[in-house]
């Protein structure tokens, strides 16, 4: 019996709804209740399932079209088999050649996206490290999924070869949403497609590279015959494609002498006025910071205010203790961080609305203190987060800066060491920053800027001394704090660290 199936009734605030994702395709056998399609408002995600048990065989709205409450989506034939699919479709993916030969002893699971917090609405297909035929070890790194926050990394559940690929580098995914299929068992030497274990022999670009590897290609006026592949098989990687594309940039003027011919062939990409330009995309998590930096200054009432600290006390207590310090603390270094963590930690204390943030009309007032660090990575900048610092000591501290530091370098932090955070702290003076006027990190209403340490005359008791001292800078969200509670609360600081004994009495 053919049935329809249809967008879900919307309630009247809802006007329409968009086509996310088909998980069925027109021939594909479904149990009754299977989720078969999203539906996305501007509010949720509305799933439809399957009326019965049958077949999938016709989409009448795709993915990306807009429909109204009630609309037919596709046609359902009820209790038809799945042997109804076309025939065309029996073996045409790698996944399917692959199972092909010894299935007997193969099982195909599905590899997905991470579940992403609340937080975070979706995710984009970063990079794939393996490609359809290719073998992979269990827990081996296969693709990346860029999100706002983090990258994440998706492993390979088994031993097997990856079969089809479903999203591409650059697509958007969901929670939980299907990537790849998976071939538990397969070996990749005997399974591999023939197109990929010759590539040598197939000149077309899609064969050779993958889909960010062919968008490099693009963007660098190259060919796929002008790229020597070193991915496996001989397929062409984007760095490939970076390397010839420099290679091609140095080319005319290390043989201008000798390549009068052929010149304009070897040209980079040049701007309308002649100019060499690239031209890239922006990645997600780049945008995100740079729509929260701008919501930050169109929402919160910013001021900043600035004083300076002399360095000389912590510098001594530093230099007199380090090296005994790391021997106690199996090798853990005493850096300045350290020290600005534990006095901001404590002037948090004297000062609850700096620690406090903001949600809608609400002012949430936190009884702990958890200071996020900045960590410049070369995705761009991470705000891991130090959880309790009322709790650490300075080697509790320094330890986990140092753990934060690494992961970020390697593309290893996680969700949960971005979420949440009371206040934070970020070191442009690492960069040589003299001053500067940080942004806060909304709903924080505080960040405190440390900047670089700078021998300066000053006047000390009458006369005029050399001084290592650094400026800070405290921006805050006047709608939270009063400017006399901001001033205090960096005034405490600068008190706490030009006597560090003090952090210890907490005086």
């Amino acid at each position: 019996m053919s049935i329809e199936i249809k967008a879900p009734t919307f309630p009247e605030s809802v006007a329409d709804g968009t086509v996310a994702t088909w998980y069925k395709q027109p021939g594909e056998a479904c149990s009754r209740d299977e989720h078969i399609v999203d539906i996305e408002t501007d509010k949720v995600v509305l799933e439809v399932v399957a009326p019965a048990d049958g077949v999938l065989t016709e989409i009448i709205k795709a993915e990306g079209d807009i429909v109204l409450s009630d609309e037919v989506l596709a046609v359902f034939a009820s209790g038809a088999a799945a042997s109804a699919a076309p025939a065309d479709k029996a073996a045409s993916s790698p996944a399917e050649k692959v199972a092909a030969a010894p299935a007997a002893s193969q099982e195909s699971v599905q590899i997905k996206t991470p579940t992403f917090p609340e937080s975070v609405a979706d995710g984009t297909v970063a990079t794939w490290h393996k490609q359809p035929g290719e073998a992979c070890s269990r827990d081996e790194h296969i693709v990346d999924i860029e999100t706002d926050k983090v990258v994440l990394e998706v492993v390979a559940p088994a031993d097997g070869v990856i079969g089809d690929i479903l999203k591409a580098e650059g697509d958007t995914v969901l929670s939980d949403e299907v990537l790849a299929n998976f071939l538990v068992g397969a070996s990749g030497a005997a399974a591999a497609p023939a197109e990929i274990a010759a590539p040598a022999a197939d000149t077309d670009e899609d064969g050779v590279a993958g889909p960010a590897a062919r968008k490099a290609l693009s963007e660098a006026g190259l060919t796929a015959s002008q790229v020597k592949g070193t991915g496996k098989g001989g397929r062409i990687t984007k760095e490939d494609v970076d390397a010839a594309a420099k290679s091609k940039a140095s080319a005319p003027v290390a043989a201008a002498p000798a390549a009068k011919a052929s010149a304009p062939a070897a040209l980079p990409p040049l701007s309308a006025d002649g100019r060499i330009e690239k031209r890239v995309p922006m990645t997600r998590l780049r945008a995100t910071i740079a729509k929260r930096l701008v919501d930050a200054q169109q929402t919160a009432a910013l001021l900043t205010t600035y004083n300076e600290v002399n360095m000389g006390p912590v510098m001594e207590l530093r230099k007199k203790y380090k090296d005994e310090f790391a021997k106690v603390h199996n090798g853990t270094k005493l850096g300045f961080m350290s020290f600005f963590v534990k006095a901001a930690t404590e002037a948090l204390k004297r000062f609850p609305a700096v620690n406090a943030s903001i949600d809608g009309n609400d002012m949430v007032y936190h009884g702990y203190q958890d200071i996020g660090v900045a960590v410049s990575t070369n995705r761009g900048l991470m705000v891991p987060v130090l959880r309790n610092t009322e709790a650490m000591g300075l080697a509790d501290i320094e330890s986990n800066i140092m753990d934060f530091a690494l992961r970020g370098r390697d593309g290893k932090l996680g969700m949960d060491d971005m979420q949440g955070g009371t206040f934070t702290i970020t070191n442009g003076g690492t960069f040589g920053s003299l001053m500067s006027t940080p942004i806060i990190n909304p709903p924080q209403t505080a960040i405190l800027g440390m900047h670089k340490i700078q021998d300066r005359p000053m006047a000390v008791n009458g006369q005029v001394v050399i001084q290592p001292m650094m400026y800070l800078a405290l921006s805050y969200d006047h709608r939270m704090i009063d400017g006399k509670e901001a001033v205090q609360f960096l005034v405490t600081i600068k008190d706490l660290l030009e006597d560090p004994a003090r952090l210890l009495l907490e005086i």
